[in-house]
């Protein structure tokens, strides 16, 4: 056994408490520990999830989707979690989006049955991968084409192995990302399409809308999405049943929802819906788009409350070293900083009781890898080895900075762990 298998498996027999973000396990490596992380019993950076407010998040979004009679397959890729998967399908959902084939492969490992790729399967060992997957009879996969030549490579591949490999058509914009943009494009893949029908059946139409920012233009795409499926749906180009329909990223799944349920499609066409990064939520670019959401649509005006934001990165204060400036034990290695920097929204001196609100003055502007430069009021009494909470904007590129984040209850008492497959 070389070093580093030497090491994984020192750090497996141990509780894994290598990792950052956990406590010391001991020999309770098979059990919840119980630690709580305002007892200073978890070692900081941590990356926390709240339990009621994920539950709160799972029920809101499955509410919203039924009340639209479409299906949920939440995207998986932001947090490659299956023990979140499992949540996420516990509370209703058809299914799981992936990206890529390994993705694919670790839901179909944790148990995930039903897996719809949003994405293009290219090349030979990614085929292999799915081909492998394929053999399982009880497992329903669903991939994207786009071009005639990447329908020539499949359907050569799946008929050498006397499989069949279930495919929607994409359909893009100019400008965009991958789909065809016209219907001569469109009709190129079509032909394509029955050359190979024993090796691979068209099952349905996608779009992914978050490429365009205009509402107008979104709806415009949508519609022609909706067009496309009736019209292939007539013409017989579909195998098998039902025809899917799938759209929506995290941002506009209300309209969405709103333009392919506005006809009545009929029980022959389902709807597939993939937000992804309404789990943890995030108070970057999702809270401005769910703030649209809770005013223009309907349904989530009537709702409660809308969706929480469930992930804090916790970080210590390692030094003031001058006035109105502290630094924060927590930086690009720990946090997402591509859509916006983390947010102070907790702060716990240990040895009070519970955490305050941070005041709504202090900014992380600045990180470095393991450093956030933290602005604060010239008189604040902030201290090193004072704990703040931190707001993140964009939990997918957070999510995959951690190997283990851990759920806590409503007095921060850690009830689970959980394990993500970047």
């Amino acid at each position: 056994m070389n070093n580093k298998a030497l090491s994984d498996a020192a750090d497996f027999t141990t509780g894994l408490s290598l990792n950052k973000g956990l406590g010391h396990l001991g020999h309770c490596a098979t059990a919840v520990p119980a630690w709580n992380l305002l007892h200073e019993e978890i070692s900081l950076p941590a990356a926390v999830l709240y339990e009621d407010r994920l539950r709160h998040n799972l029920a809101w979004m499955q509410h919203f989707i039924a009340a639209y009679g479409v299906h949920l397959a939440p995207h998986g890729k932001t947090t490659m979690a299956p023990k979140l998967f499992q949540m996420q399908l516990d509370a209703g959902a058809w299914g799981i989006t992936v990206a890529t084939a390994q993705q694919a492969l670790v839901a179909q490992r944790h148990g995930v049955r039903r897996v719809l790729m949003a994405n293009q399967l290219v090349g030979k060992e990614n085929m292999a991968v799915i081909a492998r997957l394929l053999r399982d009879p009880t497992f329903d996969y669903y991939c994207l084409v786009d071009s005639p030549d990447l329908v020539e490579q499949s359907g050569a591949y799946f008929a050498g192995l006397g499989l069949q490999l279930q495919v929607m058509l994409e359909l893009g914009v100019a400008g965009g990302r991958a789909g065809v943009r016209n219907d001569e494009q469109m009709e190129a893949v079509l032909a394509s399409l029955s050359r190979w029908k024993e090796s691979i059946a068209l099952r349905g139409v996608e779009i992914y809308e978050g490429i365009l920012e205009d509402e107008g233009a979104i709806r415009s795409f949508l519609r022609r999405a909706v067009s496309v499926t009736q019209r292939l749906g007539r013409s017989g180009h579909f195998q098998g049943a039902p025809i899917l329909l799938s759209g929506a990223g995290s941002a506009w799944y209300d309209v969405v929802a709103e333009e392919f349920a506005a006809e009545d499609l009929g029980k022959s066409i389902e709807i597939v819906l993939r937000p992804g990064c309404y789990l943890t939520h995030d108070v970057g670019a999702y809270r401005r788009a769910q703030a649209r959401i809770s005013e223009a649509n309907p349904i989530a005006r009537q709702m409660a409350s809308g969706l929480l934001p469930a992930l804090h990165v916790w970080a210590y204060v390692h030094s003031v070293p001058e006035t109105g400036k502290a630094i924060v034990g927590m930086g690009k290695r720990d946090a997402a900083f591509d859509s916006g920097l983390p947010v102070p929204a907790l702060w716990f001196r240990p040895g009070r009781i519970i955490p305050e609100k941070a005041p709504r003055h202090w900014e992380v502007t600045r990180m470095m890898d393991q450093h956030a430069y933290l602005s604060i009021g010239p008189a604040d009494d902030l201290l090193p080895g004072d704990m703040i909470g931190f707001d993140i904007c964009h939990p997918c590129l957070t999510f995959d900075k951690w190997r283990r984040l851990l759920i806590v209850d409503a007095g921060y008492q850690v009830v689970d762990i959980v394990e993500t497959c970047f």
